[in-house]
């Protein structure tokens, strides 16, 4: 197999993190590179998620607003999508 290299820069934690996560799944961090090459040749696009395990502080602080909102009985639920257009055209 012909091989290329790819040099790039990076913060050194972030490498250190991501061979760490890398190595705790069975794969060296250029094999995870190389696949993400290839998954992004194939999709076509790039897909960046977040840990659903840590939501960002602006999710919990808007899951905390929610919560508050639907306490003190300032939510509106409707019974189709009908309903909910005209609750918003009478805003």
């Amino acid at each position: 197999m012909n091989s290329a290299i790819i040099n790039i820069k990076t913060d050194i934690k972030v490498k250190k993190e991501a061979q760490k996560v890398t190595n705790d799944l069975g794969l060296s961090l250029s094999g995870a590179i190389n696949g993400f090459l290839r998954q992004l040749i194939r999709d076509k696009s790039v897909l960046f998620t977040l840990n659903e395990n840590a939501p960002s502080d602006y999710l919990l602080s808007s899951i905390k607003e929610s919560r508050a909102e639907r306490k003190n009985g300032g939510y509106h639920s409707f019974k189709n999508n009908r309903a909910a257009i005209k609750f918003l055209d009478n805003k």
